[in-house]
Order: structure tokens, then C-alpha cells, then sequence
């Protein structure tokens, strides 16, 4: 007897429970209104867990107190948001109402620079790298998108152990003669490390889709410039990038984004600290929010960022386009 058959006999008679039960809706609804039954259970699961929480924090963006139940709220207007945006000079958060935010917004968009940048030049390198015929590239395929499969809070624990005061970089370190050093509470070091560990951690990711980007481009491309007299760089500059750039623009928009939103790695790293050194915004909200259950300044920050994230992303994707119609 197959070991398969039992399997079989099993999903024949699931399909046939199914069949007994979804045949007479389809008969009472339709063949083309049965599509609107199977996304129902989606559009409920996204309606519950994302529609109606933005919605619920857009009313609390206007309203104040420290109940967490509408009912029990002030509606205060744009308050909260008049409180965050009360500063005397923006580029010194000192004269701030809210200082802690500007100082995360400050924190973030030095982040979001730094990380982005790098997270598309390594990950176009290590692209080009593993396009080419190379010993193990499947292998190092896999090794350069297996930290993408991580945790984040795996890979802030994995690398806060590497980088604590007696962690094994500094016995390392001290091993080799040198000095231990506060990678963890200085704030220099701390916003360093907070943007490799996240270029380590994502880089994977980006780099799967610039090299199914470079494979799609004809061969013939390069071929005909080899017949042209075009060398690597030529090639490189005038083939690749050109047929390259849509895919380029993707990798951009969906790391700015990720690089705005960052939390997780960061908040297990180094907790914001030292100090505010790397406070970021999301990570204000967050504490605004559930240590000083402020809950109305938090949705208002939360306003402002999705604002922000939203005007980045449609100038992204204008600018694109036209590059695409160049």
C-alpha cells in the first residue's frame, strides 16, 4: 500500500466536505460574487488588525488624557501637534516644547541618510559580485540573504554580545594589545554600530532584488558592446545602471522606508542610548506612548511620520518615472 494513499483518500474527502458546503452558497450568490466570500476573511483580518487601529490612532492624534478607551478622551484639536511642532529654531532642539522629538527626528534622518546609502552601494556590489560565475555563488547566494531571515531582536542580541564591554570584539581587541572600547555607551560608537547592524541585517534582502534585476537585462546588451569597444566600466555605465535603475528605485523606496520605521534591532541594541544618541522616532513614539502614557502626542508623532514617509515615497516614485520616460 502507498504511503500517499491515506494523504489522498484525506484531501479527497476535505474537498468533498468543501464541496458540499460552498456549492449551494455559489448557487445562491453567484460564480463571480464567490471571489468576494474567499477574500472576505482577509479584508476582515486587515480591516481589525491595520484599518481600524489607523483610525483609532488618527482620533487619538486629537485628542488627550491618559485613558486608552475613546470614550475617555478629550478631543483637544491639533494641540498635540502645536506642542510638537513649538520650537523658536528647529535646528536646535533646545528651544523645543518637545525636545526628545526633534532630537529623534534629527537622529533619524542622519540614520536614514547614512543606512540607505550604504544599504544601495554594498548591496549593488555584492549584486554584480554574485552575478558573475563565480566558485559557491549559489553558497553565497544563501549566505548573504540568511541574516535577512533572522529576528531583528536576534541580531541586536547576537551583536550586543560581540559588542559589550566583555564582549568578544573587545576580548579581541584586548587579546591583540589594544584597549577595550565603549561601543555601547558612546554615543558616537552607538549610532555606528546601530547602522551596520542594520545594513548587515537587511543588505541581504536588497541584494536578491538588484540581482534579479541585473538578470533580466538581454545579454545581447553586453554583447553588442563588447563589438562597440566598450570595456567594464563603459559597459557598466551605459548598459547596467540605465537598464538597472527601476529595480534601483524600488530598492530605494522600500529601504528609506525601513530605515524610517527602525526600531526593533536598534531599541534591543542600545535602548536609544547613551542618552538620546540613538533616540529615533519611532522608538519616541513608542515611549511617549507606553512609559508616559502620553497617548495623544504619540499618535500625533505617528501623524507626522506617516506624512513625512508618504511625501518621500510619492516624490520617489514621480522621480522614477520620469527617469523611466527619459
Amino acid at each position: 500500500m502507498s504511503p500517499l494513499r491515506p494523504l489522498s483518500r484525506a484531501v479527497t474527502a476535505v474537498l468533498g466536505v468543501a464541496d458540499i458546503v460552498l456549492e449551494p452558497l455559489q448557487n445562491r450568490i453567484g460564480l463571480r460574487r464567490m471571489a468576494y466570500f474567499f477574500l472576505l476573511p482577509n479584508l476582515l483580518i486587515f480591516g481589525i488588525f491595520i484599518l481600524f487601529p489607523m483610525l483609532l490612532n488618527f482620533y487619538y492624534g486629537f485628542t488627550t488624557g491618559e485613558s486608552i478607551l475613546p470614550q475617555n478622551r478629550e478631543f483637544v484639536g491639533t494641540q498635540n501637534l502645536a506642542k510638537l511642532l513649538d520650537c523658536q529654531d528647529f535646528r536646535n532642539p533646545n528651544t523645543c516644547n518637545e525636545d526628545r522629538f526633534w532630537r529623534a527626528a534629527g537622529n533619524t534622518v542622519v540614520f536614514v541618510v547614512v543606512e540607505v546609502t550604504l544599504i544601495v552601494v554594498f548591496s549593488l556590489a555584492t549584486a554584480l559580485a554574485l552575478n558573475r560565475k563565480i566558485i559557491g555563488r549559489g553558497f553565497f547566494r544563501s549566505v548573504f540573504f540568511y541574516p535577512v531571515l533572522l529576528s531583528p531582536v536576534v541580531v541586536a542580541l547576537i551583536w550586543k554580545w560581540l559588542l559589550q564591554q566583555d564582549g568578544l570584539l573587545n576580548a579581541l581587541i584586548v587579546s591583540a594589545g589594544g584597549q577595550r572600547q565603549p561601543f555601547l555607551i558612546d554615543s558616537g560608537w552607538a549610532q555606528f554600530w546601530a547602522i551596520i547592524v542594520g545594513v548587515w541585517a537587511q543588505m541581504g534582502f536588497y541584494t536578491l532584488i538588484l540581482l534579479a534585476g541585473l538578470q533580466s537585462i538581454p545579454p545581447d546588451l553586453y554583447e553588442a558592446g563588447e563589438i562597440d569597444g566598450a570595456n567594464a566600466w563603459t559597459s557598466f555605465r551605459f548598459i547596467t545602471l540605465p537598464m538597472l535603475m527601476p529595480t534601483m528605485f524600488v530598492v530605494l523606496v522600500l529601504s528609506l522606508i525601513r530605515a524610517v520605521q527602525i526600531f526593533d534591532h536598534v531599541f534591543v541594541l542600545t535602548g536609544g542610548g547613551p542618552g538620546t544618541a540613538t533616540l529615533y522616532l519611532v522608538q519616541y513614539i513608542y515611549t511617549t506612548a507606553f512609559q508616559s502614557r502620553n497617548y495623544g502626542l504619540a499618535a500625533a508623532a505617528s501623524l507626522l511620520l506617516a506624512l513625512v514617509l508618504l511625501v518621500l515615497t510619492v516624490t520617489q516614485l514621480r522621480l522614477g518615472r520620469r527617469a523611466e520616460a527619459a
